[in-house]
């Protein structure tokens, strides 16, 4: 019996570990698959686009990437709305004269979601076609309204850009960019390559303007509103589209404590929609709604680091202690997320830089496992990711 338990528990736990390997490793084969180009949209079809930037005590930041959405070029009406929440007069009166609509909203519990749907309910019905959202620290590369119109006159009605990193400035701030790329390749290009729906990501997305106001009623507190949001319009089947030429830069993390706080919110929202959807996820594979249930299937995996640390780990006890699977069986798994980590890594991102950073990994292993202990903490505070005002954009994303 002492010995049969550990075995079970151990042939278990393989079982869900391989299911983690295969997937990564299958969309990471597909993501090299090309998604084909959206052509140009007709002559004169403009959307009216309504660029949201939800701005939670950010001052510094939002008086630079404000001005910055401002100016972006697009052929159409474009107006850059920022959701002020907790930003001081000053920062108020000098957005509206760099040319920004700003609404002003205060909540006893601060939450993205929450912004956002009080912005919309504030802003005109009739105004816009196409809502867009980027995070405070956001900034469009050229042509990525253009691109969005593109893909709203191909008939979609929520689209996903590439979000990228702005800045490689700190080991972790290149782990950050490597863990985006590879999530971009396996969850977006991988599975839009293959006719599945691309997985929001809380910024650089765009839903038709009527549509995601219909999403976001009770949002309420949750911090994955992406999440739901996702969830939500893949039960409406919705397909979401994804375009990977249209980039979106973004701030990256800057150190451990961040990251640790970063994933502890993941986490927590991970855990939450897993729980919140998982009956839903066998009703709608009864009705063949298979971005649903690849969704469920996503809320199921373990975080890459913490794949990677654990598969480590059973190596060497399975050499110390030969209960259950083969130290074959775990090399195996090891090697298989390897490979599908590497494979999803784009090719810009082999570099030095890359290499020194991944001697990090320790360290951020230790501030994951941090995070799940914190992870009932995301559920009392609003756990913003904090942004400075000097991130430069990176320019290796081509």
């Amino acid at each position: 019996m002492l010995v049969i338990l550990p075995t079970l528990i151990l042939y278990l736990l393989g079982a869900y570990l391989l299911f983690n390997v295969v997937y990564l490793l299958f969309f990471s084969v597909a993501g090299h698959r090309a998604i084909p180009v959206l052509p140009p949209a007709p002559a004169g079809v403009l959307r009216r686009m309504c660029v949201l930037m939800p701005a939670y005590r950010a001052d510094a930041v939002i008086t630079e990437t404000a001005p910055v959405a401002v100016a972006h070029q697009y052929a159409g009406q474009a107006d850059v709305h920022v959701i002020a929440d907790g930003l001081l007069p000053v920062t108020v009166q000098a957005l509206r004269q760099q040319g920004a609509g700003v609404v002003e909203v205060g909540f006893a519990k601060s939450t993205k979601g929450k912004a956002l749907l009080a912005a919309l309910n504030e802003l005109p019905a009739q105004a816009y076609d196409v809502a867009v959202i980027l995070d405070v620290d956001n900034e469009m590369a050229p042509g990525f309204l253009t691109q969005i119109n593109n893909a709203f006159a191909a008939g979609y009605r929520v689209v996903q850009g590439h979000r990228t990193a702005k800045n490689l400035d700190s080991p972790f701030a290149v782990l950050d960019a490597c863990n985006e790329e590879i999530n971009n390749h396996i969850f977006r290009q991988g599975h839009a390559s293959l006719g599945l729906s691309s997985a929001l990501i809380g910024s650089g997305m765009a839903f038709e303007y009527d549509y995601i106001h219909q999403l976001l009623q009770d949002i309420g507190d949750t911090p994955g509103e992406d999440k739901e949001l996702d969830f939500r319009a893949l039960k409406d089947k919705v397909k979401i589209a994804y375009l990977p030429e249209a980039y979106v830069y973004d701030e990256k993390i800057p150190n451990s404590k961040v990251f640790a706080n970063q994933r502890t919110r993941w986490l927590a929202t991970q855990k939450e929609f897993f729980i919140k959807y998982l009956g839903e996820g066998v009703r709608q594979l009864g009705k063949g709604n298979w971005d649903f249930v690849d969704k469920i299937l996503q809320s199921m995996l373990l975080p890459r680091i913490l794949l990677l640390g654990l598969l480590g780990l059973l190596v060497v006890l399975s050499l110390l202690w030969p209960v259950g699977p083969s130290p074959v069986f775990w090399l195996a798994l090891l090697a298989g997320t390897a490979a599908a980590l590497l494979l999803a890594l784009p090719a810009r991102l082999y570099t030095r830089q890359v290499g020194r950073a991944v001697l990090h990994l320790p360290v951020a292993l230790g501030a994951m496992l941090l995070a799940m202990l914190q992870i009932r903490k995301a559920k009392t505070s609003f756990m913003a990711t904090p942004h400075t005002a000097t991130a430069t954009r990176s320019s290796s994303h081509r």
